[in-house]
């Protein structure tokens, strides 16, 4: 497993980082906690969670399974770096959500419940919220590390001028501010490209992408459709039919190199500088063992290229769209 540091830190996180949603409604606890010791196994040090997170178990259950798991001991939490979010409703009233000082304080103290443990390496905003100014919101944070509650604060959603305003509020009371931001970032979505990533480098921010592979289509889709694995409905379907001409290029691509679709979509991404690591939601052991693959995939600047071609970037603003 290679590391590396998270944005401007001196932390240092594997290349990929293990996302939990699956865990609870579309994963089981126990199979839960064994994905989790293989990705242990595996080197991955990086475990992304949200106090949302739930589904049909209810919202905070996705970190109680982690509570779990990091319990049974055996240095679980030691070698784990958490990240978790809070801005999500967590409950009817107000005050409940958002990035409040009484919410950040209130939601931090139940996902510290949830998942036994006495701090959070990366806390991190899951949207922007236009209602609280800067000043609260680090003032919450800066009182949170103080007590060891907290180590980092992350962003999710930003767009690049969130960033840089987060930032200069934060340097201005002499505060880390954020180390990161998690964006939808694949071959199919290249909009951060735009302004996120310049904002990013420039204030010292690792990229973690999530949704790396387009919610299966850049996985094998039309492969999966042919052999009657898979069949998408409604969006997904949508989307498959507006791009398909794409994908199929990008799957005969993947054919030509000898590599999976899947593997090809994470490979992509991990040869990106601005990108510290995608983040997988294996839902299985398999789907673990697959998404690890893409560590071994070298694309040199002719496959990088080809890549360019089928699914076309964005250029850095304002030379996207002007002089």
């Amino acid at each position: 497993m290679e590391y590396t540091h998270l944005g401007r830190s001196g932390l240092k996180v594997s290349r990929l980082a293990l996302g939990t949603m699956n865990f609870g409604p579309e994963t089981e606890e126990p199979a839960a906690h064994s994905i989790m010791d293989s990705a242990h196994d595996y080197g991955i040090n990086f475990f992304d969670t949200a106090n949302a997170y739930g589904g049909s178990l209810g919202k905070g259950a996705t970190e109680q399974i982690l509570g779990n798991w990091f319990a049974s001991g055996g240095g679980r939490r030691e070698r784990t770096v958490l990240a978790t979010k809070l801005y999500g409703d967590m409950g009817a009233w107000p005050n409940e959500s958002k990035l409040s000082a009484l919410n950040i304080r209130r939601a931090l103290d139940a996902s510290l419940a949830r998942l036994q443990t006495e701090y959070i390496d990366i806390y991190q905003f899951h949207h922007v919220d236009r209602d609280t100014p800067w000043d609260e919101i680090w003032q919450a944070m800066e009182t949170a590390v103080a007590q060891g509650k907290i180590l980092y604060a992350g962003s999710s959603n930003f767009a690049g001028w969130h960033i840089a305003t987060a930032q200069a509020e934060a340097r201005r009371r002499n505060f880390t501010g954020l180390v990161s931001e998690q964006s939808i970032y694949n071959l199919l979505t290249r909009d951060i490209e735009l302004e996120v990533i310049p904002a990013a480098v420039g204030n010292g921010l690792g990229i973690i992408p999530w949704s790396p592979l387009h919610g299966g289509l850049l996985g094998g889709v039309l492969r999966k459709e042919r052999d009657g694995k898979r069949r998408l409905e409604g969006r997904a379907a949508e989307r498959l039919a507006t791009h398909r001409d794409a994908i199929e290029q990008y799957e005969d691509f993947a054919a030509e190199l000898g590599h999976e679709p899947g593997d090809l979509g994470l490979a992509w991404l991990l040869h990106q500088p601005a990108v510290t690591a995608p983040i997988i939601g294996p839902r299985t052991q398999g789907q673990l063992d697959a998404a690890v693959r893409a560590l071994d995939v070298t694309l040199d600047t002719d496959a990088l290229a080809r890549l360019d071609e089928i699914f076309p970037g964005r250029k850095t603003a304002p030379e996207d769209y002007a002089w």
